[in-house]
């Protein structure tokens, strides 16, 4: 994955899930700056394995930090295609890098169309501005 990844490239969750379209297809999604600054230390990560089935909107995982747990929540429709297993071993690259190393789940979207109905970066910069 790319440390130098740009947000404002990205699409958004109001769950505060960022997702990546990449060349081939496949949705790379993650948790926003705003939730792992919220969440504080992480120190824990459940996500789907390959092959699960995801359905946009459903919880599909958690992060546990120092101060809660919070669910994640599936951007698309789609499949798993593979799961950052570094986060195993190192959640709190999520802390570091979370457009980057901290990415959660590689996924092939079912209907590619729900990518344009995410927020924008400038509509999710407003959405959080509200919490």
């Amino acid at each position: 994955m790319e440390d130098d990844m740009d947000p404002t490239q990205l699409r958004y969750t109001a769950e505060h899930e960022w997702v990546r379209e990449e060349a081939d297809g496949t949705a790379v999604f993650g948790i926003t700056a705003f939730a792992q600054d919220a969440l504080g230390d992480i120190v824990y990560v459940t996500m789907p394995a390959p092959g699960a089935a995801l359905s946009a909107g459903v919880a599909c995982g958690e992060v546990e930090s120092t101060k809660s747990v919070s669910d994640i929540y599936a951007p698309l429709d789609g499949v798993v295609i593979a799961r950052n297993d570094t986060l195993d071993s190192a959640p709190e690259s999520i802390n570091a890098d979370p457009y980057g190393a901290g990415w959660l789940v590689t996924m092939q979207p079912s209907d590619p169309g729900q990518l344009a109905g995410l927020l924008s970066a400038a509509e999710y910069a407003a959405l959080t501005l509200k919490d």
